[in-house]
């Protein structure tokens, strides 16, 4: 198997599982993040093949290359690029349990929420740090 039919594949599945849960995301942040994926491993693939860090076997690649890098190792960045927001969102939409998580902090519209007015003491401003207390 060719390293772009077993790109493709991942490609694919996380289109499948990515697309879904990006739906109602912003698209802009998600296309420059691919973009900026793709121009780093343009540059730092090609510095590292020039400098004999690692081949490719020319039997597992196509052979288009762009500048030093193969075509293949772009698809890495296009599924991290997509992979990573969706995971981001979908793990997002859970709220964590357990005695090992640390509590999220309470929304406004959460009926117990504290009402935070600030300090209530001198004691409890601290002067050591710029900007808090009175000077």
């Amino acid at each position: 198997m060719t390293n772009v039919v077993l790109n493709a594949i991942v490609l694919v599945v996380v289109l499948v599982l990515a697309v879904p849960a990006l739906r109602h995301a912003r698209k802009a942040p998600v296309v420059w993040t691919v973009v900026h994926l793709c121009v780093l491993t343009l540059v730092f693939d090609s510095v590292m093949i020039s400098a004999r860090l690692y081949e490719f076997d020319p039997d597992k690649i196509l052979g288009l290359y762009l500048w030093r890098a193969p075509l293949e190792d772009f698809f890495y960045a296009v599924v991290a690029g997509l992979a990573i927001p969706a995971l981001w969102v979908v793990l997002g939409r859970r709220r964590p349990v357990g005695p090992f998580v640390a509590p999220s902090p309470l929304r406004a519209s959460d009926e117990h929420a504290p009402q935070d007015d600030g300090p209530s003491r001198p004691s409890d401003q601290r002067p050591d740090r710029p900007g808090a207390g009175p000077s």
